[in-house]
């Protein structure tokens, strides 16, 4: 094994699990009120409608922090940042706890998505610092295998919360929102101590792996300067018509996925009769399956190279998935169409997010990421705003869940329109093997 290959094999050892761990915590937060939705619609009265936009305006926050944030982060660097980021996000997750109203409600919910609006887009330009181009949906995916994760963790636990009802003369729903924003502030902290910015900094490499991984991701990043469609500055990536036709198809993935995923234990109660706990089991299989399809098919699509077919082939299959959502009533069926839109949905992500990093480089690489992120989650606002409406009008979820399949037809056109380079060929000084191998 090349000095290159065993720099990258110990940076995917040891970063990817705990950005795996804090990234579960971090979805966790995002989405637990879909369980806690359960409690909340008899608690305080809240209706489809109220979720939906309680749900969504997190996006709002969200949008408005998240391109400032990712340059914040280019500025201190990524150890710093991701504290701070992590402490207020988990501070404010856990003060869900005290809501009693729907203003209340909706002012946590927007506060919690500008806390977080750094974190994703954050550690997605934190890759780009660490691993090569030939990497980099690999290592995406096994990051973002923690949003499916998240569910087959998260369903049981976040379902066992609410059991908790009435102990402590608490709401269950008070229980799940405390319990799972506390891991977050204690996380931010051990992220202080433990994280590195750069492959140079890292002291756990020896200094010849030091060398040859800062040499191939810095080569890369000044072939793609010298090359690329989009320039290494802010201004070239906030006026590239790649970075916004990539925000569009994010927006697009992110109104189908959050559109569904909010309403789904609602649905699977209303139709099933399960437990709060059955619900959040429920979704174990789905989202197991899921789990393995992100880091199979990005491995798939890393060496094939062609990533633009994945991503529509994997839209559509979400589409397909949505479809058969709205209408399933028997439980295997409602299992079969969770598993097709949540594999299209979520393996979707990582191979996505392997087209603008190829492309984006410097700070242009902080405002383009953050900016697609940005622009994508007012997807996570007018999806769950917009299915929660139409629930409450339509009182089914078929219409809905149509219209997003549709939007996912959209999708998979405009994907079409995307650039891909071709992988960047930087020779490894003194590599035994071909620097685009994939990592073993």
């Amino acid at each position: 094994m090349s000095v290159e290959r065993r720099a990258v094999a110990k940076a995917t050892k040891r970063l990817i699990p705990f950005l795996f761990g804090i990234y579960i915590v971090a979805y966790l937060d995002r989405v637990n009120v879909s369980f806690a939705q359960l409690q909340l619609e008899d608690d305080l009265g809240y209706t489809d409608t109220i979720f939906g936009l309680g749900a969504g305006i997190f996006s709002l926050g969200y949008v408005i922090f998240g391109i400032p944030s990712n340059i914040l982060l280019q500025k201190f660097g990524a150890r710093r940042w991701m504290a701070v980021i992590m402490v207020a996000w988990g501070l404010l997750s856990a003060s869900m706890f005290f809501i009693d109203s729907k203003e209340s409600f909706y002012l946590l919910r927007f506060l919690l998505g500008a806390a977080e609006a750094g974190f994703f887009p954050g550690i997605v330009l934190y890759l780009t610092w660490w691993f090569p181009e030939a990497d980099r949906g690999r290592t995406l995916a096994l990051f973002m295998t923690a949003i499916s994760a998240s569910y087959v963790i998260g369903g049981p636990l976040s379902g066992g919360l609410l059991e908790l009802d009435g102990i402590a003369g608490l709401d269950g729903w008070q229980w799940l929102f405390l319990v799972e924003g506390i891991p977050a502030v204690v996380l931010g902290f051990v992220t202080l101590r433990f994280l590195d910015d750069r492959p140079r900094d890292a002291e756990w490499l020896e200094a010849d792996e030091r060398e040859a991984l800062a040499a191939r991701v810095e080569g890369e990043l000044q072939a793609k300067e010298a090359e690329g469609p989009v320039g290494s500055g802010i201004r070239s990536a906030l006026r590239s018509g790649q970075v916004w036709l990539c925000a569009l198809i994010y927006f697009i993935i992110l109104s189908a996925a959050f559109g569904l995923t909010f309403f789904v234990p609602d649905l699977v109660k209303e139709r099933t009769g399960l437990s709060d706990f059955g619900v959040g089991a429920f979704a174990v299989v789905p989202y197991a399956i899921a789990t393995f399809a992100m880091v199979k098919l990005a491995a798939m699509a890393d060496r094939g190279g062609n990533r633009r077919l994945y991503v529509i082939g994997l839209m559509a299959v979400g589409a397909a998935g949505t479809v058969m959502t709205g209408y399933a009533q028997h439980e295997l069926v409602i299992t079969l169409a969770l598993t097709l839109s949540t594999v299209g949905l979520l393996a979707v992500i990582p191979i996505f997010w392997s087209l603008p990093t190829a492309f984006l480089t410097g700070g242009a690489a902080a405002a383009g990421i953050g900016a697609i992120a940005a622009i994508g989650n007012l997807g996570g606002f007018g999806g769950p705003a917009f299915t929660g409406a139409m629930e409450d009008s339509t009182g089914g979820f078929e219409t809905p869940f149509l219209v997003l399949a549709g939007l996912l037809v959209v999708g998979c056109l405009l994907t079409l329109l995307v650039r891909e380079p071709k992988l960047t060929s930087v020779p490894e000084p003194g590599a035994v093997e071909p620097a685009t191998e994939p990592a073993t």
